[in-house]
């Protein structure tokens, strides 16, 4: 029953994920893109805002353009709005083939204020985006006259808006229209660099890595020779190193409801990467394809909420868990209730600044719905799935009534030194790869080699996985039997060093200022950075048990 159960919630799933490729493939604009001459050719005007504060973008005719008498704004989709865009009929009369020469908009008298306002937009560096037939377009909103010839002093003042247009033919065809975009962002000189630092990386980390494996190899093979000599040999000898502590190796965690919430959480933001970069090496998230990576976050992360239920119940009765229900409700809350948190005080930051980055009241409502009608179910199923699962914990050697004490350790093998060095290799694995995504995140370059970032990824897990197995193994060689939540911990700390770098990367290599975009930075990084803490939590943690079982199996235990 648990396992046709099982069966269906994936199924739905994998079913949800194709109808989701099929949907983020679809043109956002109804027509063909086939016009013949003298017909209308769609210009959206989308946003305005500082350069170098990709959070700080305001609606295009919050400025005072000539906005048309009837304000028609574009449907858009879920990602979308989630991304900022507020996309509506721009006041242009673009004719297929039809150039122009200087025509006029609308004449208009702008107040002193008015000019004020377009004053500050140049001062700080204001870009506009439009979408002309679904192609994206940029541009200055303007710049100062270095050879001083700007009047001081704002007044009123007589102007025309007036536009221009040329036609010219091009031999791309449309399939590969956007790929001069992602071409800008990755020149072949640029390309190289790229391939050639991560390469650098990744064999420097792999063989920093295979290095430290040959040393543990050889340790444990040298551990098993000498327990075995040691069974043979008389009964009264004294047993030393992590063999001493197998009575209680495998007593359950303090805390163990948080515990298993947080391996719930984790398991379901590490299934959300693996279809999101499936999804990306399929080619859904082309240059411009707007929102599909937020709609793809928003409905797979809605999705996949049974994962977290099913392995947070079941590890949790696996523990002697009773209350499980409180246990199904920490895990829903243990990610959501700092994203919720966060959400809720940067986007009243967002209405106070008037932003496109404030979400609508009808988009909270659907994400609500979301939650309440897809989310919170699934979750609710796949725990009542975990809870009938009647799992058992699998244990080589029998737990001790009462615990051994653990003997004085020196400071660097405390958790936080350990945390430290745990987290510092995975970091270094993906330290450059780490530029080229804040860039496009919180910048405007264009990021398209998924298979490099896969590459990296599969990279990070591989070294977590390892670098906290070997942190464990010395954990017990120490005879400190408190290793399931160090190892969760050593295995997230990852995380902790990615926040680090976003000091760095807001102070030394981005030019972003302001309340409202340092507060989306360091906010929006926190929950991202607290994810990856989960996630990369759970790999540590299972590679770690993983080798405690293996270990402790190998050996006879009395």
């Amino acid at each position: 029953m648990v396992v046709d159960m099982k069966k269906k919630i994936m199924a739905c799933l994998v079913a949800a994920i194709v109808i989701l490729c099929s949907l983020t493939h679809v043109r956002s604009d109804a027509s063909n893109h086939r016009y013949k001459e003298g017909d209308d050719v769609p210009l959206y005007a989308n946003k305005v805002g500082p350069f170098h504060n990709p959070s700080e973008t305001y609606r295009y005719f919050d400025l005072p353009f000539c906005s048309p008498a009837h304000m028609q704004e574009k449907k858009e989709a879920l990602g979308e709005v989630l991304n900022g865009d507020r996309l509506v009929v721009a006041p242009y009369n673009l004719e297929f083939l039809k150039d122009k020469e200087s025509e006029i908009v609308c004449k208009k008298k702008l107040k002193q204020e008015e000019v004020s306002q377009f004053r500050a937009a140049v001062s700080k560096d204001y870009y506009f985006q439009m979408y002309y037939d679904d192609l994206p377009l940029w541009g200055l909103l303007g710049k100062f006259d270095k050879e001083g010839k700007d009047d001081p002093k704002d007044k009123e003042v007589d102007v025309e808006f007036t536009y221009s247009v040329k036609w010219k033919d091009t031999e791309i065809p449309f399939e590969k229209r956007m790929e001069k975009y992602s071409q800008i962002s990755s020149l072949p000189h640029h390309l190289e660099i790229h391939w050639f630092s991560i390469i650098n990386s990744c064999v420097t980390v792999l063989l920093l890595t295979g290095f430290l494996a040959t040393i543990l190899m050889r340790v444990l093979k040298n551990d098993f020779v000498k327990y075995t000599h040691d069974e043979e040999a008389a009964d009264d000898q004294e047993e030393t190193g992590w063999k001493y502590i197998h009575g209680d190796v495998f007593r359950y965690p303090k805390y163990k409801s948080l515990f298993a919430a947080a391996l719930g959480s984790g398991t379901q933001l590490f299934t959300l990467a693996i279809f999101i970069f499936l999804l990306a090496l399929v080619g859904v998230f082309y240059p411009y394809n707007r929102g599909a990576l937020f709609t793809a976050l928003v409905v797979i992360y809605a999705l996949t909420s049974g994962i977290a239920g099913y392995t947070a119940a079941s590890f949790y009765c696996q523990l002697e868990g009773q209350n499980w229900v409180r246990n199904l409700l920490l895990t829903g809350s243990l990610f959501c209730g700092p994203l919720f948190l966060t959400f809720c005080f940067l986007n009243t930051v967002a209405i106070a600044y008037s932003s496109t980055a404030a979400l609508p009241f009808g988009t909270i409502v659907v994400i609500f719905l979301i939650w309440t009608l897809v989310t919170s179910p699934l979750l609710v199923l796949g725990g009542i799935a975990g809870k009938n699962s009647k799992a058992e914990f699998q244990a080589p050697c029998r737990t001790a009534k009462f615990p051994r004490e653990i003997p004085s350790l020196p400071g660097y093998r405390k958790t936080l030194p350990q945390m430290a060095m745990a987290g510092f290799l995975p970091f270094s694995a993906i330290y450059i790869e780490l530029y080229y995504i804040f860039a496009s995140v919180w910048g405007h370059r264009i990021y398209t080699i998924y298979s490099i970032l896969f590459i990296v990824f599969i990279i990070l897990l591989v070294v977590t996985a390892f670098i906290t197995v070997s942190l464990t193994y010395f954990q017990l060689a120490a005879e400190d039997h408190e290793w399931w939540w160090r190892s969760f911990l050593c295995g997230g700390s990852t995380g902790l060093f990615i926040y680090g770098y976003c000091l760095y990367y807001y102070h030394a290599r981005s030019d972003m200022s302001g309340f409202m975009q340092t507060s989306f930075f360091f906010g929006y990084m926190a929950c991202i950075c607290y994810g990856f803490f989960l996630m990369l939590g759970v790999v540590g943690f299972r590679a770690s048990l993983f080798f405690v079982r293996h270990i402790y199996r190998s050996i006879k235990c009395e």
